[in-house]
């Protein structure tokens, strides 16, 4: 037996008592991974060993839990493939699994350290269904007001009253021959008021009259006119016929509403496109038990930003005061085939290396990437109970191998005092 074995066991058990240390020191450090030190013997063309060696430090990239934050800026990756894409300006790219971010003086998203949350930008060549570009940019808060749309589609869904009297035109005229035209009570069933959007983002009252006529054979028949900021000589009217099922013509199922705005009305609307709407009565009906109505129109007035939301496939919603959301961009994660390789160099980041190889990106719940999680982080992976264990192993390492020495010692001094 040497001083070389308890020498190199006295370093080894020093360091794991360093790996153990730093993991509970990190316990509460969102995002970290422990770590976990291995060991291996060593030999010199001996058939004695010649003590131990630490041959690396190896991270547990295990998931650790999700806790909720309520931090708008906060995210976390639910799920063991993927790490947030960071960047400084002119400096390396960085990998991480701290989703602690906020919005800095400039309005970039970034986290404690100053580093950038890298993402893709949004094609949005097709409104109803944006997709991610692939190219990486830097990601940023929105701001600004969203534009306004107008509106170009109502659904509107009626049940008219199977019940109701029949108003004879010719008695009760809609509207009556006098100038301006009037609408007099009597001469329509139902009155409802639906709220449009023109294109600057003005809001329009369309009154909605639906006026019951005279059955034809087995066709029920119903008259529905629009009228528009009370504009009386530009009514707009459909017909709609159901059968004696109270089932509707899908013939007459759609009406296009179109209203050109008059040259008296204010500059800020008289700038603005004219209505051009489509109406869609489908699945409305004509049954026994009154006069309902549902609406859904597609345009709103124009919003100041509110907040921002990050949806599970790692969109970033930015949502409106008027109800609007947008859509300004998609985290991008980043795997490793072999995460091993990655370098740390602090701040809860790690580095390329040529042992990691190159970064498979992707989006979050894509390209087997875990989804993401908003107003929420992931907490250290650090297990209190085992890391106090592993640290009582260790110490007894430490004292066996301190015995060790104490052993030879005394072997040695038996040796010296022989005579």
């Amino acid at each position: 037996m040497g001083f070389g074995q308890g020498l190199s066991g006295l370093n080894a058990a020093s360091q794991n008592l360093d790996v153990i240390g730093n993991n509970i020191a990190n316990s509460g450090t969102v995002g970290f991974k422990a770590g976990s030190a291995t060991f291996a013997d060593v030999y010199a063309n001996s058939r004695v060993g010649l003590g131990v060696q630490v041959a690396s430090v190896n991270q547990r990239f295990t998931t650790g839990v999700v806790s909720t934050t309520g931090n708008q800026f906060d995210m976390a990756i639910d799920g063991a493939n993927g790490l947030f894409v960071v960047k400084m300006p002119g400096a390396e790219t960085l990998y991480t699994r701290n989703g602690q971010f906020f919005a800095d003086k400039n309005n970039l998203i970034v986290n404690a350290q100053g580093q950038q949350l890298m993402g893709y930008g949004v094609d949005d060549s097709d409104p109803l269904n944006p997709k991610p570009t692939t190219e990486l940019k830097g990601l940023t808060v929105p701001v600004g007001n969203i534009a306004p749309k107008a509106t170009s589609d109502l659904k509107n869904t009626l049940n008219l009253d199977a019940t109701a009297a029949p108003i004879d035109e010719t008695a009760n005229p809609f509207p009556d021959t006098s100038t301006p035209p009037q609408i007099l009570p009597g001469s329509f069933s139902n009155m409802t008021p639906i709220t449009v959007y023109d294109s600057l983002g003005n809001s329009h009252q369309v009154q909605q009259y639906t006026v019951k006529r005279d059955p034809a054979s087995s066709v029920n028949n119903w008259d529905v006119y629009f009228v528009i900021d009370g504009d009386t000589t530009a009514i707009e009217s459909h017909s709609l016929k159901f059968d004696d099922a109270g089932r509707l013509d899908p013939t007459t199922a759609t009406f296009n509403l179109e209203y050109t705005f008059p040259t008296t009305v204010p500059p800020a609307v008289a700038a603005a496109e004219d209505l051009d709407i489509n109406v869609s009565f489908s699945g409305s009906t004509q049954f026994a038990g009154g006069f309902s109505q549902n609406f859904i129109q597609d345009g709103y007035a124009s919003g100041e930003y509110a907040s921002m939301s990050i949806a599970t496939d790692g969109s970033v919603v930015a949502n409106y005061t008027n109800g609007a959301k947008k859509t300004m961009g998609y985290v991008a994660l980043a795997n490793f085939n072999n995460l091993q390789g990655l370098q740390p160099v602090g701040g809860n980041a790690w580095a390329e290396t040529a042992s990691s190889g190159q970064p498979v990106m992707g989006q979050p719940g894509s390209n087997g990437m875990a989804t993401l999680k908003g107003q929420a982080v992931e907490e250290s992976n650090v297990d209190m109970s085992q890391e106090l264990v592993n640290m009582i192993i260790a110490q007894r390492t430490y004292q066996a191998n301190a015995q060790t020495i104490k052993t030879q010692d005394q072997i040695m001094q038996t040796l010296i005092s022989m005579r």
